[in-house]
């Protein structure tokens, strides 16, 4: 289940929207990055899984470009009033979920939203501490996102290692086996034997 839900709308800030998911799933893995048009395979239910995908993540970053706000249909009648506008359920879903949701205002320019201009189910979206990728210095940007991405979920896109193996011991150097030195005495013409390795006998 990716952690990280990536909510945009797509006829804003293409360009830089796409750097921002490629860094993502290239620095954390794209397993861990929800973007419906990557994460969505055909003939699934879209809906049912932007929802659950938006109330399971840890954390949803709303990638807001300078047409964010304003973008309208066909009747002048803009995409964020209209009540079952995909970007609007979607932050709606993660703040009710209470994960945690942070605004990434894309280009040099954009502003975040004021909480008047925003449907009052979203309204907390303005409230909330943003992060910017600007054009000018979109590399630095872009390794900035990650860097707060990687302090808030330390553990992201890294699999629990197996157990290491523990290290076959070496095997015990051989035993020298003791020289043994025996003295023996014999008297009276007689003999002694020693039976046992690297003997000396000194006959006294």
């Amino acid at each position: 289940m990716p952690r990280v839900f990536l909510s945009f709308r797509k006829a804003d800030s293409r360009l830089l929207r796409d750097r921002v998911y490629q860094t993502l799933a290239d620095r954390f893995g794209a397993g861990e990055i929800f973007k419906s048009g990557e994460s969505i395979p055909a003939g699934a239910d879209f809906a049912g899984i932007l929802r659950r995908q938006a109330t399971e993540c840890e954390l949803m970053l709303v990638l807001i470009g300078p047409a964010w706000l304003d973008i309208s249909d066909d009747d002048g009648k803009r995409l964020l009033d209209r009540p079952h506008d995909w970007v609007r359920v979607e932050i709606a879903t993660a703040l009710r979920a209470g994960n945690r949701v942070i605004p990434v205002l894309l280009g040099d320019a954009t502003m975040l939203p004021d909480g008047p201009a925003l449907p009052y189910e979203i309204a907390d979206l303005a409230r909330f501490q943003f992060l910017r990728v600007a054009e000018t210095h979109v590399e630095d940007e872009l390794d900035r996102l990650c860097a707060s991405v990687a302090a808030l979920l330390p553990d992201l896109g890294h699999e629990s290692a197996p157990p290491a193996a523990a290290p076959t011991p070496a095997p015990a150097a051989p035993t020298a086996e003791p020289t043994v030195s025996m003295t023996a005495h014999v008297s009276d013409g007689g003999s002694a034997y020693q039976a046992a390795r690297d003997q000396t006998i000194r006959l006294t």
